[in-house]
């Protein structure tokens, strides 16, 4: 009897933690807990579906001695042919500018954020698809950063 509903209980905690919407997701930490320059996350993904838009959410796992309250970043995505599709600077803010509460979930002095980034991408080809992650503030390395990455989700009643 126990068993049984321990076994339920297993899944239906799995099918909770499913999302349909989801193609990719990946996060690659960062050595030493220091974001260089020159150490820019490439992240690679497949799309199929192409008649389909997605949003793209920028992934920060950042500790509470980060020195600043916001992270500038650039994105640079590339296509299946090696053409690049768009290229732009983002500033996510790690914490509250006034409060200096930090954002996203977490403990003890670890958090992580997860922030919508690009909306309703429509991917012109089906194929691999190249997502770099460069950070762009005027610290290099930059401290308390220990990972970066994305999500790649099909947009809202895109199914």
């Amino acid at each position: 009897m126990l068993r049984t509903v321990v076994t339920w209980a297993a899944v239906l905690l799995l099918l909770a933690g499913c999302d349909p919407d989801r193609i990719y997701e990946q996060n690659v930490e960062l050595p030493g807990g220091d974001w260089y320059i020159d150490n820019a996350p490439v992240l690679e993904f497949e799309i199929e579906d192409t008649t389909a838009a997605y949003n793209i959410f920028f992934n920060v796992r950042y500790n509470l001695q980060y020195d600043y309250y916001n992270l500038y970043l650039r994105h640079q995505l590339v296509g299946p042919d090696g053409r690049q599709l768009s290229a732009s600077l983002h500033e996510l803010l790690l914490m509250d500018p006034k409060t200096g509460k930090p954002l996203g979930s977490g403990f003890s002095d670890t958090y992580d954020l997860q922030t919508l980034a690009l909306k309703e991408v429509r991917f012109p080809k089906a194929g691999t698809y190249k997502l770099k992650l460069t950070q762009y503030m005027r610290r290099d390395p930059l401290p308390q950063v220990l990972a970066v990455g994305a999500r790649v989700a099909k947009a809202s009643g895109q199914r």
